[in-house]
This record gives C-alpha cells, structure tokens and sequence, in this order.
C-alpha cells in the first residue's frame, strides 16, 4: 500500500482530532488541579515480531491521561530495532496515543509514530546506508485488564520504507 505524504496528513490530523475532542469531553466540570495527576498513568508496550529471516523489538514507555473510564489519551517514546536478512534498521522517536475501552474486556487503539530510521546494509556498500523519517499509524485491538492489555494492531502506513517486517504485529502494553 503505498501513500503519498498528503495522505500520511490526514491520518496525524485524524488522531489529533480524535485526542482532542477526547480531551474536550474531560473537561465538562471543575476539577481540582490535583486530579489531574491521579489521572496521569505511566507504562509502556513492548513489541516483538518475527517473519522470514527477520526480527523486530520496540520498547516504547509513555505516559497516558484517563480522560474517562472508556477513554485514554497519551504520549510516548519509542526505540526500535529490526533486522531483515543483512540489513539492520535501528529507529527512535514519538508517539501519539489513543486507548478506547467500549467495554472494560476490549481495547481498540490507535497509535500514531514519528521515527527516525538509520539503516545498514552490511552485505552491500556503505554508500547504501541512509537516514530518513518513517510515519506508522497502528489500529489495534486487544484484551485489556486494569493494567495489562495483550492484543495485535495493524499498520495501516505500511510501505517499502517501513521497518516492520509484516504490518501486523502482536503487542503488550502495561500502565501503572
């Protein structure tokens, strides 16, 4: 599926939209400034993939905000390191995050990354190495426990210039 960068747009002003009008629907009523802090949750996803002669890790930690009790919003940091055949690709960067829980058991996401990618060819010559910027945006759905969510997600950027072997790919994720 290839995109143009129009259309790799459209997708990030979709997950803003969304982030905001949740955060918009926290905000109907006064709340103590002390609240907010309560509603701020820390964690992570770690990733794991395998395919035809590749590997892929992500360590991502980041830091979400309930808005509701079906609703989270967040950011994060990611670190990522795929290996296809002779090629390394080593990416770092952020994340925008969306969590809706329709009910406590399920969790649809939408994830939003920005990485920095930095490529190398160790059977080619290093006049093939590059650098460059790759968008991800993954929709998921999992199973989801107060803190522990085990699911799969799908991206629905992936092209060539992605890092992900397969654009599916099973995740966890875990906030305290």
């Amino acid at each position: 599926m290839s995109l143009n960068i129009t259309s790799r747009y459209k997708y990030f002003i979709l997950i803003v939209v969304f982030s905001s009008i949740g955060l918009a629907c926290s905000a109907q009523g006064p709340k103590p400034q002390s609240d907010f802090w309560r509603n701020v949750r820390y964690g992570g996803a770690l990733g794991l993939g395998f395919g035809n002669n590749s590997f892929n890790i992500a360590v991502s930690p980041s830091a979400i905000y309930q808005v509701s009790e079906n609703f989270a919003t967040g950011l994060g940091l990611n670190f990522e390191y795929s290996k296809f055949g002779d090629s390394e690709f080593t990416a770092y960067g952020g994340s925008i995050l969306n969590f809706y829980n329709p009910i406590r058991a399920i969790q649809l996401s939408a994830v939003l990354q920005q990485l920095r990618v930095s490529t190398n060819y160790s059977s080619a010559s290093p006049y093939l190495d590059e650098n460059y910027w790759t968008t991800a945006l993954f929709l998921g759905v999992g199973y989801s426990t107060r803190n522990v969510t085990f699911g799969i997600q799908y991206d629905v950027l992936h092209n060539d210039r992605s890092i992900y072997a397969d654009p599916w790919a099973p995740f966890i994720r875990v906030y305290f």
